[in-house]
């Protein structure tokens, strides 16, 4: 009999991370902004595709372009701006606007709902400042102090109702993760965070925001795909919105978890398509 292949590990996030290089004074004007940023996807995708060939020299050089751009640090500062208030791009006010009806339940009296904020930008955006969230945040490369540089794919999984959160943001974090494979598992590793146990009535939930592109433009995603992934992990939607650049969503954890297959099919045809992909495996 031959032998059985060993199962994959799920990537880390850190494997479609830069260099970090030293930060740059210069403040970006929201066009170079957008521009840096697009760049920085752009080079992490041909990344994956060398790392995935055995490239190592295009690795390197690709790993040099970042770090010419000015690496992690850079794109995180650029992500930052973007998400400035000055320029309307905290996308947790979106979050509070939708939960605002069910924290009016809250007093001071009360534990605190738990928050976990993967690839956290700042300890001063909507979520962080409402008084009856508790928010736990954390990113690869910690900006300030108060975010915890932690990959939420090597988070020890809770093993207490404590130690796990009611609510998980994923804003602009879900695309980052450098492969198809990698993302289903982040998906399916959420549920494991999330509990229904609070101090007043509040379902778990999953705030998942993506660059529409993602959704509307991709070969081999849409939101009905989208949405029959989710579904099968025990997810329903209950808020989306949408702007010219991003799709938001929140997700409420009904409690069911039925993992099924999702390969990466193609749902739309054309050379202008992008290849953005969730892939499910069933365990």
């Amino acid at each position: 009999m031959a032998p059985q292949k060993r199962a994959k590990r799920p990537g880390l996030l850190s494997t479609g991370r830069p260099p970090i290089a030293k930060s740059k004074d210069a403040a970006l004007s929201a066009k170079a902004t957008r521009t840096l940023i697009r760049s920085h996807h752009r080079l992490l995708k041909s990344k994956a595709q060398a790392l995935k060939a055995g490239d190592q020299a295009r690795v390197s050089s690709i790993e040099a372009q970042i770090q010419a751009n000015g690496g992690l640090e850079s794109y995180q500062v650029a992500s930052k701006l973007g998400q400035s208030m000055d320029r309307g791009g905290d996308s947790s006010k979106v979050l509070i606007d939708w939960i605002k009806p069910e924290l009016k339940q809250f007093n001071k009296e009360m534990p605190k709902l738990r928050v976990l904020e993967v690839g956290a930008l700042s300890t001063k955006n909507a979520c962080s400042m409402n008084a009856a969230l508790e928010v736990t945040r954390i990113d690869l490369n910690s900006q300030e102090p108060g975010i915890l540089k932690q990959d939420f794919m090597e988070r020890p999984l809770p093993s207490t109702d404590d130690e796990k959160f009611n609510m998980i943001s994923l804003s602009l974090v879900l695309n980052y993760v450098p492969d198809a494979t990698g993302r289903g598992e982040m998906l399916k590793r959420c549920v494991q965070f999330l509990t229904s146990k609070s101090a007043f009535d509040f379902a778990p939930r999953l705030f998942l925001v993506l660059p529409i592109a993602c959704v509307d433009n991709s070969r081999y995603l849409n939101e009905q795909r989208l949405g029959e992934i989710m579904n099968c992990l025990g997810f329903r939607l209950t808020e989306s919105k949408r702007t010219s650049k991003l799709v938001f969503h929140l997700w409420e954890h009904t409690g069911d978890y039925a993992p099924k297959p999702f390969k990466k099919e193609e749902l739309r045809s054309g050379k202008t398509r992008n290849n953005f992909a969730v892939i499910l495996n069933k365990k």
